[in-house]
Formats: C-alpha cells, sequence, structure tokens
C-alpha cells in the first residue's frame, strides 16, 4: 500500500506505576458501598485492573479486588460471583465501571438485608489502595504506518498498557491512542476499528502486541 504520512506524527508515551494506600478500609458490605461512592477513580482502578499490572506476562481474565474480597472474607460467595462477572471491557470510563459495581451491591444488599450484618474479622478488612501513575514521553515519534509497526514492535509493554488501557478507561479518550491516531491522522478508520476492536483483557501485553502488529502489518501488505 502507498504510505500515508500523518497530518499529525505519534509520540509514544510509557508510564511507571506506583500502588498507594488510601488509608481507607471497610469491614462491612455497607462500609464497602459507601467508600465505592467516594473514593478516586485511581482506587477503582487499581482494584480493577491490578493483575494487568502486576501479572503482565500471564493471560488474564483480571481478578475483581472486590468480589475476591465479598467471597474469600465475608463468605458472601453469590455477591462475589456477581462482581466477578461484571465485564470490565464493557466500560468505557472507570465511572461507568464504577457505578455497576455500586449498583450490583446496591441491589444485593436490598435483596440480602442480613448481608449488612457481617464484620470481615481484624486483620482482615478491604484496603483501598489507588494507581498513581507518572507518565513520560519516549523518543519514539512516528509518522507513517510503517514506522508506528517498526516502534510497536519493540517498545515496552509499559507504553503499550498506556496506550490501550491507561488511555481509554482512566483518562475517558473512548478508544485507545492508536486506533484514535490511525483514525485521524492517517484517515484510515478500517485500520482503527479493527484495532478497537481487540479485546485487550483475553490476553497477556506481549500477545496484544502481536495480535496488533498482525493486523497493522496485513494492512502494509495489502
Amino acid at each position: 500500500m502507498k504510505l500515508t504520512r500523518a497530518q499529525e506524527s505519534f509520540r509514544f508515551y510509557t508510564r511507571l506505576n506506583l500502588p498507594e494506600l488510601t488509608g481507607l478500609r471497610v469491614a462491612t458490605l455497607s462500609e464497602l458501598l459507601a467508600l465505592l461512592k467516594t473514593v478516586p477513580g485511581s482506587s477503582i482502578y487499581h482494584h480493577t485492573h491490578r493483575f494487568l499490572q502486576q501479572h503482565q506476562y500471564l493471560s488474564p481474565e483480571p481478578p475483581n479486588d472486590f468480589a475476591y474480597w465479598v467471597s474469600e472474607v465475608l463468605g458472601e460467595d453469590e455477591l462475589g460471583e456477581l462482581l466477578a462477572s461484571i465485564d470490565t471491557v464493557q466500560y468505557a470510563t472507570i465511572r461507568q465501571l464504577r457505578e455497576k459495581i455500586i449498583e450490583t451491591i446496591e441491589t444485593y444488599l436490598k435483596e440480602n438485608k442480613s448481608a449488612a450484618r457481617k464484620f470481615a474479622r481484624e486483620g482482615e478488612e478491604f484496603h483501598f489502595i489507588k494507581s498513581v501513575s507518572f507518565v513520560l514521553p519516549t523518543h519514539y515519534c512516528v509518522y507513517d504506518l510503517k514506522e508506528f509497526s517498526e516502534v510497536l514492535a519493540k517498545v515496552t509493554i509499559d507504553s503499550i498498557y498506556f496506550h490501550i488501557f491507561e488511555a481509554r478507561l482512566r483518562l475517558e479518550r473512548g478508544n485507545n491512542d492508536f486506533s484514535n491516531w490511525i483514525e485521524n491522522s492517517l484517515q484510515d478508520k478500517e485500520l482503527a476499528d479493527q484495532l478497537a476492536r481487540l479485546d485487550p483483557y483475553t490476553q497477556t501485553l506481549e500477545g496484544l502486541r502481536k495480535s496488533l502488529l498482525e493486523i497493522v502489518r496485513k494492512r502494509l501488505e495489502a
């Protein structure tokens, strides 16, 4: 294919992540529900995406910290299953994901009033942690699809994580950075849509890199 030069270049960024204790802890479902409504989005993000951040070479479906605590500590297996079944990829923003978690717990408590009276044993309270990210520019800046493919093959998985997950969820851009750039600067909506349809939650980050490269290289060969 004839290479199109982008209207705007694409700068690859990377991120460093620091988990930080908030000092907030809960021992009951009612307390959990109350804090879920007020903790920063970075805390919701941490407890629903921790697996992807810390175990980047393993195969996700990312476990949900809320679901684990509800099941293993409070013994509310039914609610734990409901929380674990929330399909993270359906939600375009952390705000929407937060609202779904809150709604699930509120509905459960209305139907199971005794669950509100269960307390975690001392030392097994749920501690809210938030993710503090430091975003750093790399020296990679590309202007066409060939250059993009070459850099995508060698950037760190932290860079891929930032452009796929953080841009879409925490920064609320609605889509991943790669698709946005390809559609808006290269004017290739078909390729942008192909990348956007990839489910990043069902593969490792290295697997995701491979899938992205396969799609882009096929486009280059077309």
